[in-house]
């Protein structure tokens, strides 16, 4: 796609850390999560306002790749653009780098699925149109 990505800009914790003094890799999921909901905000459409009209946005596949560590109290920057829009899917890909010295330290492709919850469960849905919109630009 060809709208513009989303930065965010985070400081690693030291209770995101394992033993190693590593991140520990399910924060990594975190780290993209605020960063889509940011892109999100940052195109005028809250994921909390889609909540509050009945949708949700699912993990439907998350791909992770790691490629160098990050350690506490390191700067990163989570760069996350959307990659593809399907008729009840969206797909977001992600970079996570350390700026002080360049380093690429993951990299994450996750698929969402578009539901809407109701009293029989959650059920596949296509796209609110104005969410679609505010993807593609």
């Amino acid at each position: 796609m060809s709208a513009p990505s989303h930065e965010h800009t985070l400081r690693v914790r030291y209770g995101e850390t394992d033993q190693m003094g590593v991140v520990h890799h399910a924060n990594y999921l975190l780290y993209v999560e605020e960063s889509r909901t940011g892109l999100m905000a940052a195109r005028g459409y809250s994921y909390a306002e889609l909540e509050r009209r009945g949708f949700a946005l699912p993990v439907r596949k998350c791909e992770l790749r790691f490629r160098s560590p990050a350690r506490y109290e390191d700067d990163l920057v989570v760069r996350t653009e959307v990659r593809k829009l399907g008729a009840a899917s969206v797909v977001f890909a992600s970079e996570i780098r350390r700026p002080k010295d360049g380093a690429w330290i993951a990299s994450v492709t996750v698929e969402l699925a578009c539901v809407r919850k109701g009293s029989a469960g959650l059920e596949l849905c296509p796209l609110p149109e104005e969410l679609r919109e505010r993807l593609s630009s």
